[in-house]
């Protein structure tokens, strides 16, 4: 019989025992090895099948076994130790609070989706787990975080695989009672609430659950409370799912509701109001929309409020690929803004100006989430420098006039939480090699001196590390493919070839990540009758282990999990190939940890930065990847492989993929396998292991998340806070009512006349060294020098004039302006390299409280005819 009602029956811990209630409950213990063997030596069995969720663990230990635990005075000493390690860490000073002073006061980090913890299943992939990442980090670093996401009842989904492989997709039901989270309660105890108002008079409320992740909160907005009617109660029911008003309901109720979450987060507790809003993807850049309103309510308009929000928000596109960005109809935005519907007291006309494609090649009809993002932020960046450079074009129409390099879209390259990630047994290792303490700090601050303590390891024990990491992860990979088989229907008769699934001494490549088509999850098996060759091999074989979910709406990429799976369900091949589904944290970290080789194969530039590689490398696992991501950015031959790409051929996909595939096999069959199976003299894979020892002294301090949270807090997060501070509110009147001013006259200004010195203009040839004098007549219309600068651009050109890798120097005014309102000005230009070299002349807007020259997108140039010189070339 079906229960009608659910409760969730907690245990009382005995009073001794109670610090372990406040353990379970900050996700700490996700990361630290420590508190989770206490909580394992609780009840050993039942840890296992609690899956590692203390949560659950203390809801099934039997209360005998706690009032034994209760007397155990050893247990209790180390229950007393853990807890005031706990309090230790999230108490006392660390790398933030040894900086200088003028650093935010608090920055609240805005996700749609948080990998923390297999016990917290709110995330999809890759975006989800690198804001997980960016928490712990920020909590080890001691930053004042605020993460605001939401509560998904169904979370991502389960995936399963029905008889012929195709992938099938199950809802579990989250009881938050039953999750590390606790409600957020207002002073008399009720629930604490947020609510949205809705067209026709509706209303959507949602209630704050808290999840605490070391020193950081981690608030999360939930919409199944009894308030709401039943279609607004399934706001928040599964990660991405659902049609366009249901995405944008969850995006209204993520950066609207998220503010006002924060909002009564920090009234209730005390914690410092954010100074930066961090805006990680576009998915929740309604933020912005509700702080510019906070601001009207407090008596600024529109266009001041807007640079106000700008000063303080950093913005992150994850995506390189406009089919990434979540789009809406622009008139069903319209409908759930302005009067009888929320932010009424905001034009609607102002708010879809903010998403609109208004660039050439834009969609006039749609609102665009990350182009509202860019507008909304002074600060925007990609994850990793490729990715930095394909964001620069492909949002390049919202900076018309400017070369993309000059595009204001920097880039901080992606890391992962070491901590997480990295096998027990490795820092194991590396604590008998430099201790505990220096171990723990090489892992989440970093330091290439703690990293070089790699090179002392012998070599004896890099290999048996290697050995027994790739033990367990044959164990898992038996286990759970024995479970996915029963799942597809057979029975325990027929699974007798899985114990012999997988071989420990065997080269072991791993390949998991979603499974949309540019990541050609299938690429392998392009030439099927060479992948054979290679699994099979009589002296040098591979085999591989692959897992991924593909999005519950797209079928090209079910099928092409359902094209592997056939292939690997192969009675000559299965012992040698695996997909594993329900590829979740739990798979990934015995994953990463198993695999000698984490092969990557998207069409380049499409991988945004692929931490999963970054993942693997931390536990000596070496990276045999496209040159995409963060992989074009730090690969070096001492520690991984490079797959050729076919660049000139993108137009025809099936070509490009056999090109990339053969050479794919090509480096497996002469340079990987060859290489794993090659012994010295002490019978070790000598080059093998000095591989393995580069990517962890080399790689190693890159890859942390640690050295990126370091550089979103120098780069972006401390330059927000000081210009919001800046923005005050008449501060913010002026730069509103003065860009309002140059965009209205900036069609009068005009580059009208270029000339050089004598010597240039008889010769086109010059000598490296020289300075040219340049002379430049400009109208500035009703602008005066106070708001433009008028530049120089010099550099290198190409076959077609273009200069590149320029260099500006800004030019003075010389006097006043003539009888025709021109203003003459002059400077300087040397010539500091060689060949082909050119200049132009422009003009931008300037003013101090302006992040880039290209803020306002305007600029002036000359025009072809307006001198022999504009534009002048030296060959």
């Amino acid at each position: 019989m079906k229960a009608i009602r659910r409760f969730t029956v907690r245990p009382v811990l005995p009073e001794p025992l109670r610090p372990l209630s406040e353990l379970a409950r900050n996700l700490r213990w996700s990361w630290h090895a420590e508190t989770r063997d206490l909580f394992q030596s609780v009840d050993p069995e039942h840890w296992a099948t609690s899956e590692g969720d203390p949560v659950r663990l203390l809801g099934g230990v039997r209360p005998a076994r706690l009032a034994e635990l209760a007397g155990d005075r050893r247990f209790l000493r180390r229950l007393t130790a853990a807890a005031d390690d706990l309090h230790d860490y999230v108490t006392g000073d660390r790398w933030y609070q040894a900086q200088s002073a003028g650093l935010p006061a608090a920055i609240a980090y805005f996700s749609p989706e948080f990998g923390i913890t297999a016990a917290l299943p709110q995330y999809s992939g890759g975006l989800g787990i690198l804001a997980g990442d960016h928490l712990k980090a920020a909590s080890d670093l001691g930053v004042p975080l605020i993460g605001v996401g939401l509560l998904y009842r169904h979370g991502y989904f389960r995936q399963t695989l029905s008889r012929d492989g195709w992938q099938q997709e199950h809802y579990p039901v989250l009881d938050p009672h039953e999750l590390p989270v606790t409600l957020l309660e207002e002073a008399d105890g009720t629930p604490a609430q947020v609510s949205l108002a809705l067209p026709g008079g509706k209303a959507l409320h949602a209630r704050i659950w808290l999840a605490q992740v070391g020193r950081i909160p981690l608030l999360m907005l939930d919409s199944d409370v009894e308030e709401n009617a039943l279609g607004e109660r399934q706001v928040t029911d599964r990660l991405y799912g659902g049609g366009s008003e249901h995405r944008l309901l969850q995006e209204m109720l993520l950066g609207i509701g998220g503010v006002r979450a924060v909002r009564t987060y920090c009234r209730l507790t005390g914690h410092a109001e954010p100074e930066v809003f961090h805006t990680n993807e576009g998915h929740a850049g309604f933020l912005g929309l509700e702080r510019i309103a906070e601001l009207c309510e407090r008596g600024l308009d529109f266009d001041a409020g807007l640079e106000a929000v700008r000063a303080g928000t950093v913005f992150t596109t994850h995506t390189p690929v406009p089919a990434g960005i979540d789009r809406f109809d622009r008139e069903l935005v319209a409908r759930h803004f302005g009067p009888g519907a929320e932010l009424p007291g905001i034009d609607v006309g102002r708010i879809l100006q903010l998403g609109m494609e208004t660039y050439p090649g834009g969609e006039p009809n749609l609102f665009n989430m990350a182009v509202m993002g860019l507008r909304l932020a002074q600060r925007a960046n990609g994850v990793s420098l490729l990715h930095g450079r394909v964001s620069r074009e492909m949002f390049s129409g919202l900076w018309p006039g400017f070369d993309p390099a000059e595009v204001p879209i920097t880039s901080v390259t992606n890391g992962v939480h070491a901590p997480t990630w990295v096998a027990p047994e490795v820092f194991r290792l590396g604590a008998r090699q430099i201790g505990v303490q220096r171990t723990e700090d090489a892992l989440s601050a970093g330091g290439s001196e703690r990293w070089d303590a790699v090179g002392d390891i012998p070599d004896q024990d890099v290999w048996e590390l290697r050995r027994d990491l790739r033990e367990q992860l044959v164990v898992e990979v038996r286990r759970r493919l024995r479970a996915s088989w029963r799942q597809r229907g057979a029975g325990t008769a027929e699974l007798g070839w899985i114990d012999g699934v997988l071989d420990p001494e065997v080269l072991t490549i791993g390949f998991a990540r979603r499974v949309p088509s540019y990541k050609r999850l299938t690429l392998m098996l392009r030439d099927r009758d060479r992948l054979m060759d290679l699994l099979l091999h009589p002296e040098r074989p591979v085999q591989i282990v692959v897992a991924g979910k593909a999005h519950p709406a797209d079928d090209g990429g079910k099928r092409l999990i359902q094209e592997l799976v056939r292939f690997s369900d192969d009675p000559r091949v299965r012992h040698r190939i695996v997909f594993l589904p329900d590829y979740g944290m739990a798979m990934a970290q015995k994953l990463y940890h198993g695999c000698d080789v984490w092969l990557n194969n998207p069409l380049r530039p499409l991988e945004a930065c692929g931490t999963s590689g970054m993942k693997a490398a931390l536990n000596g696992c070496l990276n045999l990847s496209v040159l995409d991501g963060w992989w074009d950015e730090w690969f070096q031959s001492d520690f991984g492989w490079a797959i050729p790409t076919a660049d000139g051929v993108t137009t025809d996909s099936d070509h490009r993929d056999d090109v990339e595939a053969a050479a794919l096999y090509d480096l497996l069959e002469q340079r990987v396998a060859p290489r794993f199976y090659e012994r010295g003299r002490g019978g070790l894979p000598d080059r093998w292991i000095e591989m393995v020892r580069q990517t962890l002294t080399l790689l190693g301090p890159k890859l942390l998340a640690g050295r990126m949270v370091r550089e979103y807090v120098e780069r972006l997060y401390t330059p927000a806070a000081h210009a919001h501070r800046a923005l005050g509110p008449d501060a913010a009147r002026e730069l509103a009512a003065w860009k309002g001013k140059v965009r209205a006259a900036w069609h009068e200004v005009t580059v009208d006349h270029v000339e050089t010195s004598a010597a240039a203009a008889t010769s086109a040839v010059a000598q490296l060294g020289t300075t040219l004098g340049l002379r430049v007549r400009v109208g500035l219309g009703g602008l005066g020098p106070d708001d433009v600068e008028v530049q120089a651009v010099s550099g290198r050109v190409d076959e077609e004039d273009r200069i590149t890798d320029a260099t500006t120097v800004a030019l003075k005014p010389a006097g006043a302006p003539d009888p025709d309102g021109r203003w003459v000005y002059e400077g300087p230009l040397s010539l500091d390299r060689t060949g082909p070299y050119g200049y132009t002349v422009r003009i931008l807007p300037s003013h101090r409280l302006l992040a880039s020259g290209a803020e306002l997108g305007l600029v002036a140039v000359p025009h072809e005819d307006t001198s022999e010189d504009g534009g002048v070339l030296l060959r």
